[in-house]
């Protein structure tokens, strides 16, 4: 049973000094404080219940904010056993798991509801999609969750409040075809670049603009260097938390049980981290005190949609053939299941 975020956080204090028989060096993107990003939460809560249930002879090492290089470097580091886990974006993964990009069709999750539901590893389209990425890269998966809510868009050259606003923009992206396919549909010219480049690139010029959820632009600082805010939840994309297959295999069955457990634990706070984050004054608020907001209309994103959706259909059938039509099928048909339930 899934322990509630709240508990698993209140333990993150808990842990004490003890002499260590086995290390996990865990890697991820984003800030190390475990109240300004969802890894950030979630790498916190892992380290206290797998050192203090294990009574301290597991030691977790954190490396935040990409010290250990780029998202899709660290993936290959934890594919060859030189590092034992990480959280990474699906821009990192896309490099050694394509069909992460069934995500990234524009406006099919109706609400983070729905989102929630699918995106997780205990969720119909979850298993298959976890499956089959352990079969293709041999890595295992610990976690699956939504990488901070809705993908929001800021720039520094004007409001987007149609489509017709995105003409001639040069949109960063991650390196997904299937976002450099969005972009490239609705007008914009698609810039992709690994997040360690982000705000240097926005700041500079080489891109006027970027897509993420509010919370990742609200601890990136993005509002130092974009002007508008416009709010058109047109995606939401997975993090997949992965450990080497081969490490993880090596624990015993206790300490096996003991990672896993953790990790579902700490995945949990981190989906309810995001949440937080949006609904507190850390997310929109503090936002919108140093950046223009606007919110993109229900019919101008039903516009976006129809411009945007069938260019990422098309390059899905196209780039990955039968196999990536059946992954999107699965995932629709996942969502519209969900959707009943709300």
């Amino acid at each position: 049973m899934k322990f509630l975020a709240t508990t698993a956080l209140a333990a993150v204090m808990a842990t004490g000094a003890f002499a260590q028989d086995i290390t996990i060096r865990l890697a991820h993107l984003n800030p190390e404080d475990p109240f300004g990003s969802h890894s950030g939460a979630m790498s916190a809560v892992f380290k206290s219940l797998v050192e203090s249930n294990s009574n301290g002879r597991i030691e977790v090492q954190l490396f935040p904010n990409g010290q250990l290089g780029k998202d899709n470097e660290v993936i290959e580091q934890v594919r060859s056993g030189l590092v034992e886990t990480t959280i990474s974006s699906s821009g990192g993964m896309a490099q050694h798991y394509p069909l992460v990009g069934v995500f990234d069709i524009p406006f099919a999750f109706p609400n983070i509801g729905v989102a929630s539901k699918v995106i997780d590893t205990d969720s119909a389209f979850g298993q298959t999609f976890v499956a089959d990425l352990e079969a293709k890269t041999g890595l295992e998966v610990l976690g699956l969750l939504d990488s901070g809510g809705f993908f929001a868009f800021t720039d520094s050259v004007r409001p987007i409040a149609s489509v017709e606003d995105m003409d001639g923009l040069k949109i960063r992206t991650m390196t997904l075809p299937t976002h450099e396919a969005m972009i490239s549909s609705l007008g914009g010219q698609p810039t992709p670049l690994p997040w360690a480049e982000v705000y240097t690139a926005l700041q500079t010029g080489v891109a006027d603009g970027q897509m993420n959820p509010v919370p990742i632009i609200a601890f990136a600082k993005f509002d130092e260097v974009q002007k508008y805010l416009s709010i058109t939840n047109h995606l939401i994309t997975p993090y997949i938390w992965t450990m080497n297959a081969d490490f993880l295999a090596s624990l015993s069955e206790e300490d096996q049980y003991l990672v896993k457990w953790a990790a579902d634990v700490a995945t949990d706070a981190g989906r309810a981290m995001s949440r937080v984050i949006e609904a507190s004054d850390k997310g929109l608020p503090a936002l919108a005190a140093k950046m223009e907001v606007n919110v993109v209309t229900p019919e101008e994103q039903a516009k976006f949609a129809e411009a945007a959706q069938p260019a990422v259909r098309t390059l899905i059938a196209e780039k990955y053939g039968a196999e990536g039509t059946a992954m999107l099928d699965a995932m629709m048909a996942s969502i519209e299941e969900e959707k009943t339930d709300f």
